[in-house]
């Protein structure tokens, strides 16, 4: 793997920085207080191809390879990672899953809206009794003629409330486990479909964040993805690679984590002269340095494996374990450097680590992440 960039991956990444610095990170502050991003933002990376990177131009996509996908949802984590979970799901788990699996009509219909920011698409996995084990959800869509009729409730959903389309996972037929599990492109105007936000989060408290309950929604048989019964390989290739961008979310995170104590260490003094000096500042410092190295380049690897059209999922999970627990650290360090500036919201530390906690639990918890991975070294399942 060539570690340095192309002129377009650059290209990409410098134009990912402007736009984090002009249009979010002066308000990332006001967004996590009001417990809300201004929704203008969603046109406004649509408009410059962000939420369409990867997805062929045919269907309204920016082209681009995952590395620059990359580039663009660290430059996003950095300022908020709020908005960077606006497009790791839009695109990355909905828009992404629709131009692998969907049919040519669903592609037609769904992907130009959601590659420009017309639409917004959430991921209707989590139940509030299944997180981890996704497997056994309890969601129900029956055949009924020539459509199905669907029951049950979502948790947890990012984009919930703002979004057109959700991409749901429910059981079909009578088969328990994975196999009974299908996926639908369900619209969020269908009757029977209710959704409320959530509230008082830890962190990502600027992202629509849902809970949608489904109460007879009925919909076309066209509206399935994939084959029926074959859902879950859909949340599961979709999550593959959604951990990928999860990861370099929190490499933002973990950047900005260094970025702020650095800046803050110059300015800062203490003794008669700057904490920058001081030996176990610089210690902090320099553990939040490798930190970001080290999860950036496992990120980097997961899209380089993916690029090559090689198996990545191990990959994945090293990647996103490594990069969610890493950011916690960085966080917590540049809290110590902030001192107790860092308890009050004025400053950035604070927020950053409200953010990065979830890292650890969302997309694969750290220990399921542990648990694939040693089932990929040994051969033999822990489950």
């Amino acid at each position: 793997m060539n570690l340095e960039l192309s002129e377009e991956q650059a290209a990409v990444k410098e134009l990912a920085r402007d736009f984090t610095e002009r249009e979010i990170v002066p308000h990332a502050a006001a967004w996590d207080r009001a417990e809300s991003v201004d929704r203008a933002i969603v046109k406004k990376l649509g408009a410059l191809g962000f939420l369409g990177l990867t997805i062929d131009e045919e269907y309204g996509g920016s082209g681009g390879d995952h590395l620059a996908y990359c580039l663009v949802t660290e430059e996003l984590g950095r300022g908020d990672s709020s908005v960077r979970g606006i497009v790791s799901v839009s695109l990355g788990l909905v828009a992404k899953s629709i131009a692998y699996w969907g049919t040519e009509e669903q592609r037609r219909a769904w992907l130009p809206r959601l590659t420009s920011g017309d639409a917004v698409g959430c991921f209707g996995l989590t139940e509030p009794g299944t997180g981890s084990d996704a497997a056994n959800l309890t969601t129900r869509a029956v055949r009924d003629g020539d459509d199905y009729v669907i029951t049950g409730s979502k948790m947890f959903i990012t984009n919930g409330t703002w979004a057109d389309v959700v991409l749901l996972f429910a059981r079909t037929g009578g088969a328990e486990g994975h196999r009974g599990i299908s996926a639908f492109l369900v619209p969020t105007d269908t009757p029977g479909l209710t959704r409320r936000e959530i509230h008082g989060k830890l962190g990502l408290r600027g992202q629509a964040t849902a809970e949608i309950v489904l109460d007879g929604v009925r919909v076309p048989a066209s509206a399935m993805l994939a084959p029926e019964g074959k859902g879950f390989s859909v949340a599961m290739s979709a999550l593959a690679k959604g951990r990928m961008s999860v990861a370099a979310g929190c490499v933002g995170i973990a950047q900005a984590c260094l970025d702020a104590a650095v800046d803050y260490a110059g300015r800062r003094e203490q003794f008669g002269v700057p904490i920058a000096r001081h030996q176990l500042v610089q210690e902090l410092l320099a553990d939040i340095a490798v930190d970001v190295d080290a999860a950036r380049l496992l990120t980097w690897r997961v899209a380089d494996l993916i690029d090559r059209g090689q198996p990545f999922a191990t990959e994945s999970s090293v990647a996103k374990l490594y990069a969610g627990e890493a950011a916690v650290r960085c966080a917590n360090n540049a809290l110590q450097v902030f001192g107790g500036y860092g308890y009050v919201d004025e400053f950035p530390a604070g927020k950053l680590l409200r953010d990065a906690r979830v890292m650890t639990l969302y997309e694969g918890t750290s220990q399921i992440h542990k648990l694939l991975i040693g089932r990929a070294l040994t051969g033999v399942s822990a489950f």
